[in-house]
């Protein structure tokens, strides 16, 4: 998706790339699509939340908030186009080897598979199995996986206070006024909509032990309507409503209750991350331990999508005129 959205963007006019952000959230809605059909509607959640939701509002934001013409660059990018296009060229070389969609003697149709499908019913006693795998069998891959999201919400304030100065709320929402003024209706359904999709992401999050959905869907569910509120109503609005101390708190809080379930296990006699020694009955300890987890997972996400949204769009360069990038 990434490559096809880079490919538009080389190929059209900066006044077209609204149609280009548009254009790859309908991608990234077929994609979602196209795992349905595949039985992989949990990648399809993903995608859909992801790929045809945070990405685009981050991409529509961007643009909304740049302006017609960027400065002249003084280098030469060749060295940059050259790895991008080797880098692509190998990666497609490594699709050869692929086995065909489908093929029983496939790794991923061989080894615990089998005993996933088969057993983790009665070890996990969770009905959606991409949850038993990713939260118990996996757990602590995808404890590694948040602390990765965490680290880079950390490395995104790092580097941007370093950065140029950061703009005042007042000076983005000037500049975004007229764009306020003449979407009132978008404003409007916008406001009534927004209460559904926080409700919705909590369904997300506590549904995903018995279908599609988890702490990474609802998260950014979540920070989606944080972040359309934000794009419709301002800046300094958004920032009345949401406190950045708190959402800084809550991204470290929720690396630290995955964490912390780790630790109680091992102090109940267990393994790290060994849920069955949470309850007197293995299985209730299972579903103990994977809410726990999956909460955390999708309070980690949610602030650390809100924290690099709210920081670039505090930090994005404007000219004086607001016409250079």
């Amino acid at each position: 998706m990434a490559f096809l959205v880079c490919v538009a963007i080389a190929i059209v006019r900066l006044k077209d790339l609204f149609a280009v952000a548009m254009l790859a959230g309908i991608y990234g809605l077929l994609s979602a699509s196209l795992f349905v059909s595949m039985d992989a509607v949990d990648v399809a959640f993903t995608e859909a939340s992801v790929g045809a939701g945070i990405s685009t509002l981050l991409m529509l934001t961007t643009i909304a908030m740049t302006g017609r013409s960027e400065k002249t660059s003084g280098h030469k990018p060749l060295l940059a186009l050259t790895v991008v296009c080797v880098t692509g060229a190998l990666l497609i070389y490594a699709t050869l080897d692929m086995p065909s969609y489908g093929d029983v003697n496939s790794a991923a149709n061989l080894h615990v598979v089998q005993r996933y499908l088969n057993d983790s019913f009665m070890e996990i006693g969770v009905e959606n199995i991409v949850t038993s795998v990713l939260a118990s069998y996996r757990g602590f891959d995808t404890f590694g996986e948040v602390v990765v999201i965490f680290t880079a919400g950390i490395g995104v304030l790092a580097l941007l206070s370093f950065s140029r100065r950061e703009k005042d709320d007042s000076e983005i929402d000037s500049i975004n006024e007229s764009m306020h003024e003449e979407h009132l209706v978008v404003r409007i359904v916008s406001k009534i909509l927004i209460p559904f999709i926080l409700l919705f992401a909590l369904y997300v999050q506590f549904h995903g032990d018995f279908g599609p959905g988890g702490g990474f869907q609802a998260g950014v569910i979540f920070a989606a309507a944080i972040i359309l509120y934000a794009m419709l109503f301002g800046m300094s609005v958004a920032r009345r409503v949401i406190n950045q101390s708190f959402v800084q708190l809550f991204a470290a809080v929720g690396v630290l209750l995955y964490g912390g379930v780790g630790v109680v296990s091992m102090l109940s006699g267990g393994n790290f991350l060994d849920y069955n020694v949470l309850a007197a009955d293995p299985v209730a300890g299972q579903h103990l331990g994977i809410l726990l987890i999956e909460l955390g997972v999708g309070i980690a996400v949610a602030m650390v999508v809100i924290i690099i949204f709210f920081n670039f769009a505090s930090r994005i360069g404007f000219s004086s005129e607001g016409d250079k990038l």
